[in-house]
Parts: C-alpha cells; structure tokens; sequence
C-alpha cells in the first residue's frame, strides 16, 4: 500500500522580493497588525497593493502559500484605506481556524519586526543592506550580520494528580487563566528558568519537568519551550507585578481558557487527554 501525504499550504523560504511576479500575494503589515479585507482575510493580488502606493519601510520574501509566492510589506505607519480595516495579530489569531495561515501570519509579524528594528548597524550606524539568499542584514562597512532575533523561553503547567496551578497576568484578557511562562536569563539552561521562574511567579517548586512541544510566538520574537511539571512542595505566593491571581483548578471545572492556537491551551489539552485516556491533541 502506498501513503500518500498530502503537502501543507503554507511552506516558509526566502524569496528576492525584488523578482516576485504578478502572481505574488501580499500581507500589509505595521505593529503587530494586519491590513484585513472586507471578508476578512490578510493576503491581496501585488497589483492591488502596489497601486495603494503604501508608506513602504521594507519588503520581505516570505515563502508559498498554496503555491503562490507571499511577500511581506511593512510599513511605517498605518493609513486609514476606503473598504479596508486594521486587525490586531492576537485578534486574528483567535477566530482563525487554519493552522497554516496562522503560522504564516505570525513568521510575517516576526521578520516585519526584526526588518523594522534592525536598519543600522549596532557597531558603526551604518545602513544595514540585505543579504541575497538568506534572512539577514549585513554592514557594508564592518561586516556584522544581523539574523532574526529569536528568544528562547519556558511555558509551564504545574500538575497535581488531577489538578493544575493556572494564573492570571494583568496581560491576559479579561477572566482567561493561562500556563506559567517566562524568559531564559543567560548561562542558564531551561530546567533551570523553568524552576526559578514558577518560583518566582506563584512561590513553588516543582520537578520532573517534562518536554510536551514548542511554538513560535511573535509577540515580538519568542519560541516557546512547553513543559509539564510536577508540583513538589510549597504555597502559592504571587508576584504582584506578573501575576494577579493564581489557583489550583481541577480538571473537570477549568476556567476561561487561552486560545486554540496556544501553546498554553495545548500544553492544558494534552494533560486533560492523558489522565482521562481520551485522545491525545495534535
């Protein structure tokens, strides 16, 4: 018997924005924010685009999405445009179904932010040139390159038999209890940062970290390291500044929880499926 698996539609490369045809896609981007049409989608035909006549800072190849080439244009400020509407990253992300589209959307946010940051050289102050053939800026005086920045971080759920430590920060919606997370600190390894951030967040220690997944998150340049960890000893005891408030919650009365494409919603599906034996979340 022959498998045959179908291919995703969404395939990230680097692309010369400079030979992309008329057959080219193109997501508007300024801030986090997408240019969204009336029905609600984020990519327009690069004719369209290109007549608008945008506050261009940068154009960025991105990859194929359904074979076709997408470009990334971000801009320098986002204008007000007749029959078209700005949406937040975080907004879309929530009512977006496609997984695909999701992750295109978020690499788009992610280099859009690097390219927006990164235009002088930190050493000289130079302008900063593109390099052909990968994702990088260089110094034509002193020949430093510039990569996306990516910053490794820890999520973590807490388990206890049939209960989770979740926690709610001032930067959460209103009512959503999400996992514990937080950045690695240099020379540390991320057992460690997973140890000392729950410590430092809700005030216990925990072992046995164990890996579950990852996942990239723009918000701006994260990638998020997921864990299940046991509970070991101690009182919840928050951190006024991060954390608001914190509970232990059963599995069977779970509060508002993150959204579907979250890696906290995951790391919380995938323990919810293990002790009750139902099917493991993909």
């Amino acid at each position: 018997m022959t498998l045959v698996f179908s291919s995703p539609p969404w395939r990230a490369q680097w692309l010369d924005p400079l030979q992309l045809g008329s057959e080219t896609q193109v997501l508007v981007h300024y801030r986090q924010s997408f240019l969204t049409g009336s029905e609600g989608g984020q990519l327009f035909p690069l004719t369209e685009v290109d007549a608008l006549d945008l506050p261009l800072s940068t154009k960025q190849g991105l990859g194929m999405w359904e074979g076709l080439p997408i470009v990334l244009y971000e801009l320098s400020e986002a204008p007000s445009i007749a029959g078209l509407n700005w949406l937040g990253l975080r907004q879309i992300m929530s009512s977006q179904l496609d997984t695909s589209y999701v992750e295109m959307l978020c690499m788009a946010a992610q280099v859009g932010t690097w390219a927006t940051q990164h235009r002088f050289c930190s050493h000289c102050g130079i302008p900063l040139l593109a390099v052909t053939g990968e994702r990088a800026m260089a110094c034509p005086q002193c020949h430093n390159r510039y990569y996306p920045r990516i910053s490794p971080c820890m999520i973590a759920l807490v388990t206890r038999g049939d209960e989770v430590l979740l926690a709610r920060s001032p930067r959460h919606a209103p009512g959503v209890f999400s996992t514990l997370a937080g950045f690695v600190e240099p020379g540390e390894t991320i057992e460690q940062c997973i140890a000392r951030e729950v410590l430092e967040e809700v005030g216990v220690q925990v072992t046995q970290p164990r890996y579950i997944t990852s996942q990239s998150w723009p918000f701006p340049h994260s990638l998020m390291l997921g864990f299940h960890v046991q509970y070991l000893h101690g009182e919840i005891r928050l951190q006024p500044e991060e954390i608001e408030e914190a509970r232990w919650f059963p599995l069977n009365a779970l509060p508002n929880l993150p959204g579907p494409h979250t890696i906290a919603r995951h790391l919380i599906d995938c323990y919810l499926a293990e002790r009750l034996g139902t099917t493991h979340p993909m």
